[in-house]
């Protein structure tokens, strides 16, 4: 796919130092009493002292919705065959509900809807709902795609299925007439990633083909939780209901029609964009924002809690958050969640004290970062000069892991889309100067993941995304270290410009006390880690890493039509 990652605007002018427009953070720390039989009132010396992520917690409260569940309902897997094997499992036991959500299903994948058909067959009471994007998932019609791969489901089965593909209302008019496909996608896709299966929820950054099934690592972290389910799946519907809707049919060449949404009632995203947005607004909006209960009685984290903030970016259609200033205070009202929750985040352990020497690693197979992000990560950087122990040998306290160009989806792709790998260089080579003006060279460094060469045997393409928190060990009152990160963010962002402002985005911040869970997260970081070498500005500055007048130029022009890559 020719679309994803390097938004042309940060490719030219890629600022990480540019200041976060975000709200000023106040830190509040919050005491409480452990109960006692005895009446006496216990002394404030030995008052029971606030974890670290409790002020934090507080805040995400006020923006995102919270669900608070057991450390042992997540289940991360750790592998694109182990994901594959998953998903079918799920997909055969699933009694009542199937959801998937994603940017497409590739057009050979007749295992997978074989097995979506044999369990439709095994159980009469079970229904299946499928999200795509409109674009992905018919690029390559009239021959077989997505959607031609789907609709015989739905000819089999009628409303057992229903099938629905999400159209950007960003590509209209002369855009859409004239802008060719692989390029077309550039102007906002439904990228979420969301498989449920009854009461279970999967979140990744996955899609559903062959390469994320063999050789493109990813991550995949299950949630067994009925309300979880419930509340992802409300956002799957709500997608899907502005979406245009599958149906089989006979008069078209590949056996399928795309019907608008105006047959339900509903605004058309490319004929009328405007009023399909306010829509939108209204619809989705209500489902992805925190409960007036959650911000009058917020819940104080504590070392026995695991919580589960759901986090949308839903800006293309919910418009940009909004700003008042009132006796030189400004409040912010955001409409999305996932970066303002981000924002708060960084924010926090750049200014509490308790989390000030936090470590943190960021992952993006595509490396691209929003500005806003990149800077908010900088001023999260611990000040210590101090190395850390990773397995027989020291590295610094914070890690960039995304993917060498030998381990790029573009990779050896003809055109245009070749020129990705060599953009990725640049904005690599670009946020390590950054780095250096910033003063945090000892503190941060980048890593590329590589497992062999793309397009030859054995290798592995890196499409990972997210960030890791760990806290400093003498905050931990269980042992002297921490057993790993407390704080990670799953889902299908890639923390771009692109993604925060023309794409569908879903995903999760888990804020764990939980000790097993926090050695899971760490072995998760290890896993990605292990095929990663850390890489200098030198090294992105060898002859085989030049980047071209012609990289710029193509994806100047993109930017310049309203896109972005």
């Amino acid at each position: 796919m020719f679309t994803r990652g390097a938004a042309t605007k940060a490719l030219r002018y890629c600022n990480c130092a540019k200041t976060a427009r975000s709200s000023t953070i106040r830190t509040t720390s919050r005491r409480h009493v452990s109960s006692t039989a005895s009446s006496v009132p216990v002394p404030s010396s030995v008052a029971a002292k606030a974890h670290p992520w409790a002020g934090v917690t507080t805040q995400i409260d006020q923006v995102a919705p919270r669900f608070e569940i057991d450390a042992s309902q997540i289940e991360i897997v750790d592998s694109p065959t182990a994901f594959y094997t998953t998903l079918k499992d799920k997909i055969k036991k699933a009694q009542k509900r199937i959801y998937l959500s994603t940017l497409y299903i590739g057009k050979t994948e007749n295992e997978l809807i074989d097995t979506i058909r044999d369990a439709l067959q095994a159980n009469p009471n079970l229904q299946v709902a499928i999200l795509t994007d409109y674009l992905r998932g018919t690029r390559e019609d009239p021959n077989p795609s997505c959607a031609s791969l789907l609709v015989p489901l739905v000819a089999e089965f009628g409303d057992r299925v229903k099938v629905r593909m999400y159209h950007t209302p960003n590509l209209n008019g002369w855009k859409k007439e004239y802008m060719p496909k692989r390029i077309n996608e550039g102007w906002g896709l439904q990228h979420m990633k969301l498989y449920g299966f009854d009461d279970e929820i999967m979140l990744s950054g996955a899609n559903l083909s062959d390469d994320y099934f063999t050789n493109r690592l990813d991550r995949y972290h299950i949630f067994r939780s009925k309300e979880l389910a419930d509340f992802y799946h409300d956002i799957h519907d709500g997608v899907s209901e502005i979406s245009y809707n599958l149906v089989p049919s006979d008069e078209h060449t590949a056996g399928f029609e795309l019907q608008s949404p105006m047959h339900r009632g509903i605004p058309d995203p490319v004929f009328h964009p405007q009023r399909f947005k306010r829509h939108a607004k209204q619809l989705l909006e209500p489902l992805i924002r925190v409960r007036a209960r959650q911000k009058i009685v917020p819940l104080e984290f504590d070392e026995d809690k695991t919580f589960v903030y759901p986090l949308a970016q839903f800006d293309i259609l919910l418009g940009q958050p909004t700003a008042k200033s009132f006796m030189n205070y400004e409040f912010r009202n955001p409409t999305s969640t996932e970066k303002p929750v981000l924002t708060k985040l960084l924010a926090a352990l750049a200014k509490d004290d308790a989390l000030r020497k936090a470590r943190w690693t960021f992952t993006a197979g595509y490396f691209n970062i929003d500005p806003d992000i990149c800077a908010g990560l900088l001023e999260a950087t611990p000040a210590s000069k101090q190395l850390i122990q990773k397995g027989d040998h020291l590295e610094k306290p914070c890690t960039v892991i995304t993917a060498s160009p030998w381990a790029n989806g573009f990779y050896g792709s003809s055109g245009i889309s070749g020129m990705l790998p060599a953009a990725y260089t640049l904005l690599s080579r670009r946020f390590l100067r950054q780095v250096a003006k910033a003063g945090k060279e000892d503190a941060v460094q980048l890593k590329e993941w590589r497992k062999g060469t793309v397009g030859q045997p054995g290798g592995f393409t890196y499409h990972a995304k997210g960030i890791w928190i760990t806290l400093p060990s003498q905050v931990n009152t269980q042992s002297e270290e921490e057993a790993g990160p407390s704080v990670t963010l799953v889902g299908s962002s890639n923390y771009t410009k692109r993604s925060y402002s023309l794409d569908l985005e879903v995903g999760a911040l888990v804020v764990t006390a939980d000790e097993e869970l926090k050695r899971k997260l760490k072995a998760e970081v290890e896993w990605l880690e292990k095929d990663a070498t850390v890489t200098t500005q030198d090294d992105l500055m060898k002859v085989e890493r030049r980047v071209g007048a012609r990289v710029r130029a193509a994806l100047w022009l993109v930017e310049r039509l309203g896109g972005a890559l």
